[in-house]
């Protein structure tokens, strides 16, 4: 039980020990640098123009930082394990200071940037998000560094259920896939028998069937094992406390809706319109997590949660404000791993393959000895 507590905030796996002898060991890149260069830009241009057409978004700029009063940026989890990078804009000696954040990811910023730019129901905005989030044990698929393809699209009333929340998460699928197709086009080598491609479909399964299965693991090694099985999955339901008395992971309390009561297919009580798209990665031979995502609070569940989090407090910030007051859209939204996409279509071992960033020597170090190459 300590390791499934252990186990709920913070992502990694926490120990290089560990992680020298999860890396491959017969590993070589399909591709050459300067190709795996040409390959992410062609992964990024189709995903950005596919998402758009799918989803009906639009691209708009995303901020870098953020006012610490506007309560706006992302918290990641419910347990402050995980905090932003604060600075003080002197501005003005000092007369017109800014106390300002790093943003570790847009997900507050998106909803408001639907009424910001006049966005009708069924419109929504596509971000090309750069982030840094320093808690992070920096392994083969965490970065301190984060880009993401952060959306949001606005949805009515009667759009806040699992049936809409599924439609969504297949067109992103299809997309995923289609980028999958283009990048092998262009580059017929990373079409090999050694990594299979993803399914032509994915699994959806709320966290408390994959609790059922796998009831003694921790939730990373749950996910493993069931990536393993299936191959692809949403994961849907996550936040809520399940029956071993934790939930599959924390969740911020004010964005993604962890508390709404929904039926599971063979007509079990369940709680949750948001999920993961996770899969098993060929490469890693491990769990790879693509995109977390979910309908959005709003005024009845947000103060639900922030009641369950203890965090009630929040509620008087202008972002939290502006949802009890109906002032910004209903939505629905997510955030897509830009890196995490590219390591895995491009049959990457390492997120440093296709992401520069910064990485401790004594991982570079390892890195080398396994023919694993970070940019650098």
């Amino acid at each position: 039980m300590a390791d499934k507590k252990a186990d709920l905030a913070g992502p990694g796996i926490g120990d290089y020990t560990e992680l020298e002898k999860i890396l491959p060991q017969d590993y070589t890149s399909l591709l050459s640098p300067k190709q795996t260069q040409n390959a992410i830009y062609a992964v990024k241009d189709y995903i950005e123009a596919n998402l758009c057409k799918e989803l009906n978004l639009i691209r708009v700029t995303v901020p870098l930082i953020v006012d610490v009063e506007s309560g706006i940026n992302d918290l990641l989890d419910r347990d402050g394990s995980r905090t932003p990078i604060g600075f003080h804009i002197s501005n003005d000696h000092d007369k017109n200071p800014i106390d300002a954040q790093v943003v570790q990811a847009a997900t507050k910023w998106k909803r408001i940037a639907l009424k910001q730019f006049e966005m009708d129901i069924g419109e929504g905005l596509l971000t090309d998000m750069r982030a840094v989030r320093k808690d992070y044990f920096l392994d083969h698929d965490h970065s301190a560094y984060v880009d993401q393809w952060d959306w949001e699209l606005a949805i009515t009333k009667d759009q806040r259920n699992l049936q809409f929340l599924r439609q969504i998460v297949e067109k992103i699928w299809k997309v995923i896939k289609g980028a999958e197709a283009h990048v092998q086009q262009l580059f017929p080598q990373l079409k090999t028998d050694k990594y299979p491609d993803l399914p032509d479909k994915l699994t959806f399964i709320h966290a408390e069937g994959i609790l059922d299965r796998y009831l003694d693991l921790p939730r990373k090694q749950r996910e493993t094992e069931i990536a393993r099985d299936l191959g692809a999955m949403f994961i849907y339901g996550i936040g809520w406390v399940l029956k071993d008395g934790y939930p599959h992971e924390l969740r911020a309390a004010d964005y993604d809706d962890w508390v709404t009561e929904t039926t599971s297919d063979d007509g079990r009580p369940m709680h949750g319109l948001n999920g993961d798209i996770l899969v098993w990665n060929p490469v890693t031979k491990r769990r790879h997590e693509l995109t977390s995502m979910g309908i959005r609070v709003n005024a009845e569940t947000l103060k639900k949660q922030l009641e369950i989090s203890g965090q009630l407090d929040f509620l008087k910030l202008p972002y939290h404000q502006a949802i009890l007051n109906n002032e910004i859209p209903l939505s629905v939204g997510g955030g897509i791993g830009q890196s995490r996409t590219f390591m895995l279509l491009l049959k990457k071992a390492h997120i440093g393959e296709v992401s520069a960033t910064v990485w401790p020597k004594i991982f570079k170090d390892m890195c080398r000895k396994k023919n694993i190459h970070v940019i650098e």
